[in-house]
């Protein structure tokens, strides 16, 4: 998975441009997903591929757009310094992984391939050949990756329709 790297602060009008979200489709909001930042991002990200940013990604306004396009952009995960507190509950909500370790933020550069063992929080740069520990997910937390979000893990238990 290749990384695409960012630096602190990145908040959720780079993430994704307010003007873009008349259209709540998940592909459509992947098409402009990190263009203010990163005009090319949307066109070079594959499925599987890596964000990596530094602190406060996410921060900003409150809406789930921001991680549901990234999402929806095929990546796989986001790799910080640290989230702001309610893209870090969106993300989940939404089923998005998302990684805390200041370490491995500092560390990765853009383009090396690096792995993610949620189970474990291990992140392995294999480019660098360097690992870093992160804390795992909570069960409750990576059942809701798992399902594919809050809604989706809510219905397999049928407390939701």
């Amino acid at each position: 998975m290749k990384v695409f790297q960012y630096g602190d602060n990145v908040d959720t009008d780079v993430i994704i441009p307010a003007r873009h979200l008349n259209n709540p489709d998940p592909k459509a909001l992947a098409s402009h997903c990190m263009e203010d930042i990163d005009a090319s991002f949307a066109s070079t990200v594959q499925e599987g591929d890596i964000i990596v940013a530094g602190a406060n990604f996410g921060c900003g306004s409150s809406r789930e757009h921001a991680p549901l396009s990234i999402k929806a952009c095929g990546v796989t995960c986001v790799i910080a310094a640290s989230f702001a507190r309610i893209f870090y509950r969106n993300a989940i909500n939404i089923g998005l992984p998302i990684v805390e370790c200041p370490q491995a933020s500092a560390a990765i550069q853009p383009g090396d391939q690096v792995e993610v063992d949620f189970a474990s929080g291990t992140i392995t740069d294999t480019t660098q050949g360097k690992t870093w520990q992160a804390a795992p997910f909570p069960a409750f937390v990576d059942g809701i990756i798992k399902s594919g979000g809050l809604l989706n893990a809510l219905k397999a238990r049928g407390v939701a329709k």
